[in-house]
């Protein structure tokens, strides 16, 4: 009964908290503090300070903590899954729709629509990346890794991951 009770604590405010984690706390405060009374006000508040101090999504964080700290391990991961459970659960079902309809014209002009703007997307996610690296780590390690990842993923057609593998060993050694 426990484990139920963590996931529904994590559940519903997933599924009611629109925008994400930021959005959820009050609901997660609600279910966690006032509702199933494992916590008081500060106890969150201090479990809220820890999720926001460390990297990646608050209300998985505060999910895993929490669910660890009512059930041990299996609590945790029961935590974790309840906040992730309805965007996955709406995914999967968005994906069959869109796979049912993949023939459709509709679908077909939505998707020509939308490739524009990915690939402008990712144009300039990877110009914030280059200005990053060229911030902290200089012009010279900057031209380096561009032209070793060049050679590699397009002259020599090695594998992405590869490519990625080598330019962390390449930033741990001389970085």
């Amino acid at each position: 009964m426990l484990y139920w009770k963590i996931f529904l604590a994590f559940f519903i405010p997933g599924v009611l908290g629109y925008g994400g984690g930021p959005a959820s706390i009050p609901l997660v405060e609600n279910e966690v503090v006032d509702r199933y009374e494992w916590m008081t006000t500060e106890e969150f508040s201090e479990v809220l300070a820890l999720g926001n101090a460390l990297p990646g999504p608050i209300a998985t964080k505060m999910a895993g903590y929490i669910g660890y700290a009512e059930g041990g391990w299996l609590g945790a991961v029961v935590g974790v899954f309840a906040t992730v459970a309805p965007s996955l659960l709406l995914m999967i079902i968005l994906l069959k729709v869109l796979m049912k309809y993949k023939e459709s014209e509709k679908v077909k002009r939505m998707t020509i629509t939308v490739r524009p703007a990915i690939a402008v997307l990712l144009g300039v996610m990877a110009f914030q990346f280059f200005q990053s690296s060229y911030a902290n780590s200089g012009i010279l390690q900057t031209i380096i890794l561009l032209a070793a990842s060049y050679l590699t993923l397009v002259r020599f057609r090695i594998h992405p991951a590869i490519v990625i593998a080598g330019a962390l060993v390449y930033g741990a050694l001389f970085l």
